[in-house]
């Protein structure tokens, strides 16, 4: 028989094997972290020049987790070498100016020759032995030990010579220096000995592409040296700005063509940073001596300099190797050169004409479409032609600005008398620009361009309407350009208006339907009406004839399909302003005027009602807001007269009623009785009357109408929809003026009117009537029993109404469940009432 042990002495075996097995599954789990180290470890060495062996395999200690990396093998031997070459660097700097006096000039040369002769050959044996880091750190610290050497030289045979002169020409030979080593490094060294073996793919690389230099750090370097002896040279003669320029420009014509050799990528980056920046610098400075020169002669030799950079940049779009750089290159070229030539202008001709000769370089600049450059070159000129006839368009903002907006201050001072010409009337408040004599010209220059640009279909849709709108501006501003007489500059004015209708008119026939160049013109013609409307304030006559035209001028523009959506509600604007104009020429005080107003509201639903059936719905809207508008302008004159107030209220009651009529307007009744209603509330108020009644029965009235018209048609209607606001308008002011009012007259009728609504509610079983005059009644009955109710509690003694209480608590408790039934049987009689 087998023998089984006691259930304790079996629980203590089963977690003894437990913990066996928890132990077993650390140290497996520990060994398959060690192996995942270990293939991470060997994966990174083989990515390192010369390490081709697996490190040794350490145990680990049962228990210890396997060692975590944190930094690859080649990150650490770049910061060693970098911390290496950083301290040999200071060592050096300190050996020389410090300890350098303590050496003869023999024992100076050789050591200074020794150590630069040693860190400047050692790169070579490092690369043919594969350690390619270790070279680029020490030949890194050989080319700061040449830089030690020109200060040790300098300190010990050139120390009267100018810092400056001696920088420069040191700069100079350590460029040319360091780029001879880097090439005779990649002369001495194999291919496949600099650092990595050679790989067949580069080799089979495209022509144009370099290989990469045995020494990548030389070359860069080399570079950036160059870009400071010329700089320095003209420091140390004393040069003048003008060569400061040219020196710059030079530097980035030097870099430019590094940009473009087929060289190393980091040399061709180094180049092209190095040209663009010192180009900019370049540009700007000569941009600043050609436009700040007094004398045409600095002018020109500021151009000359200008110049020069469009050449250079000119040439770097003609030999890039990507179309972007090309583009972008031409571009530049195309600014500096009509820069130039405008300096030259701004010298040589008044200050006016100066954007209209840069102008037309600019445009002289787009025939460049028709010459053989390549297309990225083409565009970039293109490119530039556009940037400067967006400048001379922005040139003119603040003239069209200004006529635009000048004419609103005469909103403050209406009818102040006739203006000299059409600019007195626009710029009264405002200075006149003398440059301003040639922005017609420029824009109506832009104007044409982009018309010929519609013409052949280049962007067309977005020249065209382009075109219009420069040319528009171009014939808006002329007149206060040629400061024409006041009332020839109106009548210009409202020719431009029934031009830009015309055209309106025309583009959309043309497109069968509304279109940019359509849109575009009509909002062009509301812009010129607006400005017309306010220049006319100077003179009462002027005034009404140009509201009066306008508003005929927009009406007959009505009477077109395409139009109608916006020319209506101009001439219902116009109209309303007519009306208001008109009323202060007749001497009408404002309240009368809103009388004269008003018939705009009503023109404007005859308008809404004939687009309507016509089946134009967004005129239908358009004009309805615009006679809205009319209807409020009015009601705010009227505010100060309440009984004319009351008047305009009934009559846009009566045009929203009329409104109303049409189907699709039904909603409008609502606002039309609203409307009655306040005229009626007005007119209350004008006539002093204070009873709250008198403002609440004809509410109540019309509502308990509306709610027995309403339960006439549809019996499901609950009677608290129908005619509880009706009942509760009059019944609940009527109970808060009757608790503050001493006489008996109020509660009488109230009583009554509740007693009487109860009795309805009863008889038709109606829950809200009864609900709300039985309430009415009860709360009535409470206000006249109150004055005896506080007199009998003031006889009874103070121990009278705790004991009263008493009593009516025990009768509650006592009959509580009866008391519950008969809640429960009153709220169903409720219920089954409507």
């Amino acid at each position: 028989m087998t023998n089984i042990p006691p259930p304790a002495e079996e629980l203590r075996l089963l977690d003894a094997e437990l913990r066996q097995l928890d132990a077993r599954r650390a140290v497996l789990l520990r060994r398959r972290e060690w192996l995942v180290h270990v293939l991470r470890t060997a994966s990174a060495q083989r990515s390192v020049p010369g390490a081709g062996q697996m490190p040794p395999v350490w145990p680990v200690a049962p228990g210890a987790a396997a060692p975590r990396t944190e930094a690859t093998a080649p990150g650490v031997q770049n910061v060693l070498l970098l911390l290496g070459g950083i301290l040999l660097t200071v060592a050096a700097i300190a050996f020389t100016l410090v300890g350098w006096g303590h050496l003869g000039i023999t024992g100076r040369a050789l050591v200074l020759a020794a150590v630069t002769l040693a860190a400047l050959s050692a790169p070579v044996w490092l690369l043919r032995r594969g350690l390619g880091s270790t070279a680029e750190a020490v030949a890194a610290l050989g080319m700061a030990l040449t830089v030690l050497d020109a200060y040790a030289l300098h300190e010990v045979a050139f120390d009267g010579s100018g810092g400056l002169g001696y920088a420069a020409a040191a700069s100079a030979v350590l460029s040319a220096a360091w780029a001879a080593y880097g090439a005779a490094a990649g002369l001495l060294v194999p291919r496949s000995d600099a650092g990595s073996p050679a790989r067949p793919d580069r080799a089979r690389a495209g022509a144009g592409t370099a290989a990469r230099p045995a020494l990548r750090l030389p070359l860069p370097c080399a570079v950036v040296t160059a870009q400071v002896p010329l700089l320095l040279w003209a420091l140390a003669v004393d040069a003048g700005p003008h060569t400061l320029t040219a020196v710059l420009l030079v530097t980035a014509a030097a870099d430019t063509v590094v940009a473009l050799r087929p060289a190393h990528a980091p040399v061709r980056i180094v180049g092209l940073v190095g040209a663009c920046v010192a180009g900019a610098l370049g540009v700007l400075s000569a941009g600043w001596l050609c436009w700040s020169a007094a004398a045409p002669v600095a002018a020109a030799r500021g151009a000359a300099l200008l110049l020069l950079a469009a050449a250079i940049a000119l040439a770097a779009a003609r030999y890039a190797p990507k179309p972007e750089v090309a583009l972008c290159a031409s571009l530049a070229a195309g600014l500096c050169l009509v820069a130039g030539v405008g300096g030259v202008l701004r010298a040589w001709l008044p200050a006016e004409w100066t954007v209209p000769g840069c102008l037309a370089l600019g445009i002289a600049l787009l025939t460049a479409v028709r010459t053989p450059l390549p297309r990225p070159m083409r565009q970039g000129v293109v490119g530039a032609s556009l940037v400067v006839q967006g400048l001379a368009v922005l040139w003119t903002l603040p003239l069209v600005a200004g006529t635009l907006l000048g004419p609103v201050a005469l909103i403050e001072r209406p009818w102040s008398g006739t203006p000299l010409d059409i600019r007195d009337a626009v710029f009264q408040d405002a200075a006149w620009a003398s440059y301003a004599t040639a922005a017609p010209l420029v824009l109506a220059a832009v104007a044409g361009v982009l018309a010929l640009a519609e013409r052949r279909a280049v962007r067309r849709p977005a020249s065209g309407v382009g075109a219009l709108v420069l040319a528009w501006a171009a014939v808006v501003v002329t007149p206060v350009v040629l400061e024409l007489p006041y009332g020839t500059g109106l009548v210009a004015d409202g020719a431009v208006v029934v031009v830009a209708l015309g055209v309106a008119e025309r583009a959309r026939r043309g497109t069968g339907g509304p279109s940019a160049p359509a849109l575009t013109a009509l909002v062009l013609a509301l812009v010129t009406s607006v400005t017309l409307a306010l220049v006319s304030l100077a003179t009462e006559a002027g005034t009404i004839a140009v509201l009066l035209a306008l508003a005929a001028l927009f009406g007959v523009a009505s009477t077109r399909a395409g139009l109608v959506a916006f020319t209506a509600p101009a001439a219902l604007a116009h109209a309303t302003a007519l009306a208001c104009a008109a009323g202060a020429s007749a001497g009408l005080r404002p309240e009368h005027t809103a009388l004269l107003v008003l018939v705009v509201p009503a023109v404007a639903a005859l308008v809404a009602a004939r687009a309507a059936r016509a089946g134009r719905s967004a005129a239908t809207v358009t004009v309805e807001a615009a006679g809205a508008a009319a209807a409020l302008l009015a009601l705010t004159l009227a505010v100060t007269d309440l009984p004319v107030l009351a008047s305009v209220l009934a009559l846009c009651g009566v045009v929203t009623a009329g409104t109303a009529l049409r189907p699709e307007r039904r909603r409008a009744g609502h606002a039309a009785a609203a409307l009655f209603l306040l005229a009626a509330w007005v007119r209350l108020a004008a006539w002093e009357v204070t009873t709250p009644e008198a403002y609440t029965l004809p509410v109540s009235v019309a509502a308990l109408a509306v709610g027995y018209l309403r339960r006439r048609r549809d019996p499901s209607v609950s009677s608290w929809a129908a005619h509880g606001a009706g009942l509760s308008v009059t019944l609940v002011p009527s109970l808060l003026a009757m608790w503050g009012d001493p006489h008996w007259l109020r509660p009488l009728l109230l009583g009554t009117a509740a007693l009487a609504v109860t009795l309805v509610g009863a008889r038709s079983r109606l829950q809200a009537p009864l609900v709300l005059g039985g309430g009415t009644l009860a709360l009535v009955a409470l206000h006249e029993l109150a004055p005896y109710i506080a007199q009998v509690v003031g006889v009874l003694p103070r121990w009278a109404p705790p004991a009263l209480a008493g009593l009516v608590l025990l009768a509650l408790g006592a009959t509580y469940e009866q008391r519950l039934r008969d809640a429960r049987r009153l709220r169903e009689a409720l219920g089954r009432l409507h």
